[in-house]
């Protein structure tokens, strides 16, 4: 397996103007949106670029959406983008409606997610959208890992056909994706291989979750460790497969514990493998302000947090 280094921190969400930015050039049917947050969402060389094809609605989200929906019946690819709340909590019923309901090809691109928004608090801080948007049907769901990878994303809904929602964030985070590592919507990426126990994470968790891998290892304990950056559809078979090795596992995201990733994988195995399974996730309540740094810890989504679920899983083996 090979070694996955930092290579210098980035924000995810440059890595989602990168590919905007791309896509300017390649593709002559993608689209823009934002609600206000140009510099925010590095929406500023697309506009730069495309100014024809580029679309500033102002505070008014659900205005977007519906503007976005409209766009794709000309065959237009609308990209949508503002803060992680406002692309889901406030929207949620234009997008059920006018997106979902219809199957219309929006890509809702949703910045500063999580508690790693920091200081603007927990009004801000949205813990629930992979959960609010994953019941949609037909919405896929992605939330990327680095820098590398949410550019690798953007340029993949691109060739997508269908209603979409791709989650980032806003700190600088390692960047330790290859460039060139492929990005298939619902295939996961084994990053390491182990036989005592699956560690399956997401978003900025996955980093967190190769450290854990680490230091597990100095105590004798061989976790294999699974990106997971497609929510829905989910992986079924990446993760039943290293289930069947290590026989058990835990899951580790940046969402409430309440309708993210670990309860999806705990349908998996209810349905097909039942399994000892622990949950690295913010325990059912919102966040507050102070740094991610500091966030992160006090909610246990660290990497001593994954080892220290690692080590309540083996026993229950």
């Amino acid at each position: 397996m090979k070694k996955y280094t930092n290579t210098g921190s980035k924000d995810t969400r440059s890595g989602f103007g990168a590919g905007m930015t791309e896509l300017g050039q390649k593709n002559e049917n993608v689209v823009a949106l934002c609600a206000d947050l140009i510099g925010s969402l590095k929406f500023d060389d697309f506009k730069k670029n495309h100014p024809e094809r580029f679309f500033q609605i102002g505070i008014a989200e659900a205005n977007m959406i519906g503007i976005a929906a409209g766009l794709t019946i000309g065959g237009k690819i609308p990209f949508t983008g503002t803060f992680a709340n406002f692309s889901t909590g406030r929207v949620y019923d234009q997008i059920r409606q006018s997106v979902a309901y219809s199957e219309k090809n929006v890509k809702i691109c949703a910045s500063h997610a999580g508690l790693t928004l920091g200081e603007d608090g927990a009004t801000h801080q949205i813990l629930e959208d992979i959960g609010l948007m994953k019941m949609l049907p037909g919405m896929t769901v992605i939330n990327t890992c680095d820098y590398n990878q949410t550019k690798a994303a953007t340029l993949a809904l691109a060739d997508h056909h269908g209603p979409a929602y791709l989650r980032f964030g806003r700190p600088v985070v390692p960047n330790f994706m290859p460039a060139d590592e492929p990005f298939v919507i619902g295939k996961a990426i084994l990053l390491s291989e182990g036989t005592d126990v699956t560690i399956v994470a997401t978003g900025h968790l996955v980093w967190e979750a190769l450290i854990a891998a680490e230091a597990l290892e100095a105590k004798g304990i061989s976790a294999e460790v699974i990106n997971i950056h497609t929510i829905k559809p989910l992986d079924e078979a990446a993760i039943l497969k290293s289930l069947a090795k290590t026989k058990c596992i835990v899951t580790a995201e940046e969402h409430n514990i309440l309708g993210g990733l670990g309860e999806s994988v705990s349908r998996v195995l209810a349905l097909n493998s039942p399994a000892p399974q622990e949950f690295v996730a913010v325990n059912d309540s919102f966040g507050e302000s102070g740094t991610p740094e500091q966030l992160m810890e006090k909610y246990k989504l660290n990497n001593q947090a994954i080892v220290e679920a690692v080590e309540r899983v083996i026993k229950r083996k």
